[in-house]
């Protein structure tokens, strides 16, 4: 099994679909003023927005997005008038992570893991392995 995408419930199409391009993702489908979908670049994981009409808060979404250049990409982001909630940190589950909030007020966090992410010290070990 794989995770194919994530459709987070937005109230304004525009203001959401112009922040996640300014993230860095990579638009592929275009159906304003309801729905968009972003590919992740380098890599298949796409993330769509859509206007339901429902009411899209309290916002209840995490989304975590791993950075090589976690450092540099939150001064670009910074630089074009993004604002980030937190620096870069050191955090005790081993990554390096800055945080955000997206026009709805989503939890968006960029980190570097360094590996972490799937093998941390206290990964719990599958039999035969």
């Amino acid at each position: 099994m794989n995770l194919n995408h994530v459709t987070l419930i937005v109230s304004d199409f525009e203001r959401s679909r112009a922040f996640y391009q300014a993230l860095g993702l990579v638009q592929i489908v275009d159906a304003p003023p309801r729905y968009a979908r972003f590919q992740c670049p380098g890599g298949d994981v796409t993330l769509s927005i859509e206007v339901t009409g429902e009411d899209a808060a309290p916002p209840r979404a995490q989304l975590f997005f791993e950075c090589d250049d976690l450092d540099e990409r939150v001064e670009r982001l910074q630089a074009s008038g993004i604002d980030f909630t937190q620096e870069p940190t050191d955090v005790d589950y081993l990554w390096r992570e800055a945080r955000l909030l997206d026009p709805d007020g989503h939890d968006i966090r960029l980190f570097y893991s360094d590996g972490n992410r799937l093998e941390p010290p206290w990964k719990i070990q599958q039999e035969g392995s």
